[in-house]
């Protein structure tokens, strides 16, 4: 993997955001469509793992994302952010933090 600088490392918005609905998109299996919140906004995000997780499971979760990537369209629906987590096997375990972290806090 190529190493990046640090000038290129501050510029990804890393946020804390709380997944405030998660539910199944018709014909697909793999992906879910998500609604977040970071603190004074809200965006739809397409979630991965729809194959691992229930809809209801991610609800309230608080995760990390990456607030500023450009948007993309998948399914029909526009992901304004991108969720981060692990990868075992395939399987994403998403980055999280304590409840006492409030939606929006930047990640440094």
């Amino acid at each position: 993997m190529e190493e990046i600088s640090y000038d290129d490392f501050s510029k990804l918005d890393l946020r804390v955001a709380k997944i405030e609905s998660s539910e199944k998109i018709a014909g697909k299996t793999r992906i879910l469509k998500g609604i977040i919140s970071m603190g004074n906004e809200t965006r739809d995000v397409i979630i991965g793992g729809a194959d691992f997780y229930d809809p209801e499971e991610l609800i309230g979760k608080l995760v990390i994302v990456v607030a500023n990537l450009e948007p993309k369209k998948l399914s029909g629906i526009t992901s304004n952010a991108m969720l981060l987590a692990a990868d075992v096997d395939g399987k994403p375990f998403w980055l999280t933090v304590d409840d006492s972290v409030p939606p929006g806090t930047k990640i440094k």
